[in-house]
């Protein structure tokens, strides 16, 4: 089965936006148009992706704010002996020697000093990561909708190139539904 990472989508046929919103609704808006001559692409509003349509049967998407699928209770059991489980996965990661020894003389050890080092990093570049998935979810929908048309290159320069007065420019010629959604989508490449 199938899931997605957001509960939207938008509709294109050609060039022109036909249905937005949730993937229920999306399907039922798509179930009265007339879909015969092909052109149809459906996006994932928040990454960007193209996505199938129809959807698969057993297809289904997490709600906002929903990270796993809703899991059966635990039925009480006695409280085991040794670590509590946390959630945490053990992976492999390889340091060099003078890595290890840094780790090692850290408070709480190598484990606890990686937690908080991650910590830090996602905390200090929180605001440049969000611009980054900006920039490339939609580099994901331009380059599926809009990789023909005049300006497809320079425009996606200017969107790597952090230029967003350029990236006005080069998709100006373009439909204005594609426009209108790519600059929603790239509402955040450009701020400072």
């Amino acid at each position: 089965m199938n899931t997605n990472t957001s509960s939207s989508c938008t509709a294109f046929l050609h060039y022109q936006r036909v249905a937005a919103g949730s993937y229920p609704e999306v399907a039922n808006m798509l179930a009265t148009l007339d879909l015969s001559a092909g052109g149809l692409l459906v996006f994932d509003d928040a990454t960007g992706t193209q996505v199938d349509y129809p959807w698969p049967e057993g297809y289904t998407w997490v709600q906002p704010g929903e990270n796993t699928p809703p899991q059966k209770a635990n039925p009480v059991t006695q409280p085991s002996v040794g670590r509590p489980k946390l959630g945490v996965v053990a992976r492999e990661v390889t340091l060099l020697p003078r890595h290890w020894e840094w780790l090692a003389q850290q408070r709480g050890g190598a484990s606890a000093a990686l937690r908080r080092l991650v910590d830090e990093a996602r905390h200090n570049t929180a605001e440049h990561d969000h611009r980054r998935r900006a920039k490339e979810n939609g580099y994901r929908f331009m380059t599926a909708i809009a990789g023909s048309l005049p300006g497809y290159e320079e425009a996606v320069r200017a969107l790597f190139g952090h230029d967003g007065n350029i990236f006005a420019e080069r998709i100006a010629p373009w439909p204005a539904d594609i426009q209108a959604h790519l600059a929603w989508m790239t509402r955040n490449a450009f701020t400072s």
